[in-house]
């Protein structure tokens, strides 16, 4: 079976984007490829962390990951850092990259914008992201539209090393599916729902209460008018609640468009929010007795050993073929 390799940070509370955008897609992958998903923590701190927020987070996203539905007889599900080999074989790849490649990542100009002074690890996080793929020879990753550059520079330096070393890598293809691979904010229709966004009314974080989740939509920005209909250019705010609306209840937009015809926002919000909660509920419900049952830490060292009999054969090879006197 073809591998896919992907991860979402250790940083913030996983939102609906991030659920029907990324993890729904890592449940139906594990279906037909061979599937490792990790918590990336290792990532996470290129910016500061609190260190309790950083161990909470990275045991949250895990457990979130199997309550969503990856299956652990599966998928090998681990935590970045558990696995040495990402550090080695980012530093590895750090050497092949250049400055100029680097600098003109889109993700770190945006995020040194303005500072006067930024972390080094910022500045190579993209080497440590074409590592953490090309550890494991992965065939597909699924990527949001802003990882795309750091795919295709992962893509450039495994082609490099094949070019100076010999072919030994694997060229990675992206995937991102058609539908629902961006839900935006509920404050505004132009920028993706991000767990990184300041203001907690603009996403649905998936431990939401549900009295929470309702009151976030029912303040969501909408359209002038009162139309539910999908139009992305003239009604986006509209359109991405319809968007919502299609993943949770197993509708199509035509359908949402049909039943609200005529009855405004209102109606359609309200209906909306209980679709939702009800989506989340069996979620949260499986999130806690993971949590309380104790089981995350032996799943999460299963799948660091298995992946790691991946990993250090490729960073030996990798040492090999760059010159380093390997141990015997």
């Amino acid at each position: 079976m073809s591998r896919v390799l992907s991860g979402i940070q250790a940083s913030g509370q996983l939102t609906l984007g991030n659920y029907i955008g990324a993890i729904q897609n890592f449940v139906k992958l594990q279906e037909s490829h061979e599937c490792f998903f990790m918590v990336v923590d290792m990532h996470a701190i290129t910016v500061p962390q609190e260190p309790e927020a950083l161990r909470e987070q990275t045991e949250s996203v895990a457990a979130l990951f199997i309550a969503a539905g990856i299956d652990p007889a599966k998928s090998s599900v681990f935590v970045q850092s558990h696995v040495p080999a990402h550090a080695e074989m980012g530093w590895l790849f750090t050497t092949l990259a250049y400055m100029g490649e680097l600098e003109r990542m889109t993700q770190y100009k945006d995020k040194s914008a303005g500072k006067d002074s930024i972390g080094a690890g910022l500045f190579v996080y993209p080497t440590l992201m074409a590592a953490d793929i090309l550890l494991y020879n992965a065939d597909l990753v699924p990527v949001g539209d802003d990882q795309k550059q750091h795919l295709e520079l992962t893509r450039d330096l495994a082609n490099r090393f094949n070019a100076r070393f010999g072919d030994y890598f694997n060229i990675p293809e992206g995937y991102t599916p058609k539908v629902g691979a961006r839900i935006m904010s509920l404050d505004d229709a132009s920028k993706k729902m991000s767990k990184s966004n300041p203001n907690p009314a603009s996403y649905i974080a998936l431990l939401d209460p549900p009295d929470v989740i309702r009151k976030k939509i029912s303040r969501a920005t909408t359209d002038s008018g009162r139309e539910v209909k999908f139009n992305p250019a003239e009604k986006p705010e509209v359109s991405n609640l319809m968007s919502i609306y299609s993943h949770c209840a197993g509708l199509t937009l035509q359908e949402i468009e049909d039943r609200y015809e005529g009855q405004g926002y209102g109606a359609f919000k309200k209906e909306l929010a209980e679709h939702v909660v009800a989506t989340l509920e069996p979620l949260q419900a499986r999130y806690a007795e993971i949590r309380s049952s104790g089981e995350l830490h032996d799943i999460l060292r299963q799948g660091a050993e298995q992946v790691s009999v991946v990993a250090n054969r490729t960073v030996r090879d990798v040492k090999e073929r760059m010159g380093f006197v390997m141990p015997r």
